[in-house]
């Protein structure tokens, strides 16, 4: 029986290329959105995935979100916490609303979904968790303390909660991506962006699939010996 994955935040950009790989891999996948249900009505239409709309900030809508993924597709076996959100400010202009929202999305999404599939992961003595960190919070970012407090957190969470899945049969890493084409790095002045990819070994962006082939390589189930870590995927940009 193929296996269930929810991949949050994932009808567009990382996600949307995380999600796309795992169907092709033979996963039952479902993607979590947040807010604009036109374009993942036709994210689903284009490439017939399933698309369940709660906000990961919310427990009670991650509860029930999962809950319903369960229904329709089965329990789940698997899940991808990309869903993310940036507010960036540096500290003199951030207010604690910009702090909060990041925080409590790109964080406690994170929590929010594991506390809400652990029981049957331990229960089944399977399960495969991903938290899509980022570079910026392994080397920091000027302007973004929220974000960088928010991803470096991450990091830090997966390394606790591998430990503690690790003898149920559950494995918990992080991968840990550089610049990636996609829409919000698209949004950055072309100025900057040209010295963003001058400090870029490999000379170039990262591509969403280069993510998604990094999630389908820790998900898989005889990847179970890899628990706890994080998986670097920037071209080279921070050796960590």
């Amino acid at each position: 029986m193929a296996r269930v994955a929810v991949v949050t935040g994932g009808t567009r950009g990382i996600g949307e290329a995380i999600s796309i790989g795992l169907k092709k891999a033979g996963y039952l996948v479902a993607a979590n959105y947040a807010g604009n249900d036109e374009r993942a009505k036709a994210f689903s239409d284009r490439t017939g995935i399933a698309a369940f709309k709660w906000d990961v900030s919310s427990f009670d809508e991650c509860e029930k979100g999962v809950a319903a993924v369960a229904a329709q597709l089965g329990s789940v076996d698997v899940i991808v916490n990309n869903a993310g959100i940036t507010r960036d400010a540096t500290m003199k202009k951030m207010n604690r609303v910009g702090w909060d929202e990041v925080l409590d999305t790109n964080l406690g999404g994170c929590f929010n979904m594991c506390k809400v599939a652990w029981d049957g992961m331990v229960e089944r003595k399977f399960g495969r968790v991903v938290n899509i960190g980022s570079i910026n919070g392994q080397a920091g970012q000027y302007g973004q303390v929220n974000y960088a407090a928010a991803k470096s957190g991450i990091h830090g969470f997966t390394k606790a909660l591998a430990q503690e899945g690790a003898r149920s049969g559950i494995t918990v890493n992080a991968i840990a991506p550089g610049y990636i084409d996609t829409d919000m790095v698209a949004a950055v002045p072309p100025d900057v962006l040209a010295k963003i990819v001058a400090r870029i070994p490999v000379g170039r962006l990262g591509k969403a699939d280069e993510i998604a082939r990094a999630v389908l390589f820790l998900i898989a189930d005889d990847a179970g010996f890899i628990t706890g870590s994080t998986m670097s995927v920037n071209g080279g940009q921070h050796m960590y």
